[in-house]
């Protein structure tokens, strides 16, 4: 596998994770605004949506690589948690809590796994 066919797998798969957590993001928060519905009421959605988002990334990342799903979902994932970590960091001038690094070990994990079910779909509409 080409180190450039595995950059530009995982770039796609961190901008698709970024596109639909802005996505989501945006719907929320017109949610929140133009409804009665409160931030605390929707803590679960705004989980399961970005465990999705990495989901399909990881998945996106796979599929464009075409092997090595674990790797490609997991560098996905890693590189997500990372930029994350520095917008944090730089920005809010804090570390990750303990709850934040459980969260992004399960969103890498996440990840993971979409990126192996991508490698395995991308193969199998392949060969078929």
């Amino acid at each position: 596998m080409e180190s450039k066919s595995v950059a530009i797998a995982i770039l796609y798969g961190v901008i698709v994770v970024f596109l639909v957590a802005i996505v989501s993001s945006f719907i929320l928060a017109l949610l929140l605004r133009f409804t009665s519905v409160q931030e605390s009421s929707l803590q679960y959605v705004m989980t399961t949506v970005s465990f999705m988002s990495l989901f399909v990334g990881g998945f996106i990342s796979g599929g464009n690589g075409k092997q090595k799903g674990w790797l490609l979902g997991g560098m996905t994932g890693l590189i997500y948690s990372s930029i994350i970590f520095l917008f944090h960091y730089l920005g809010y001038d804090s570390l990750f809590s303990i709850e934040q690094v459980i969260y992004h070990v399960c969103y890498t994990i996440t990840a993971m796994m979409g990126g192996i079910l991508g490698v395995n779909m991308s193969s199998n509409s392949r060969t078929a």
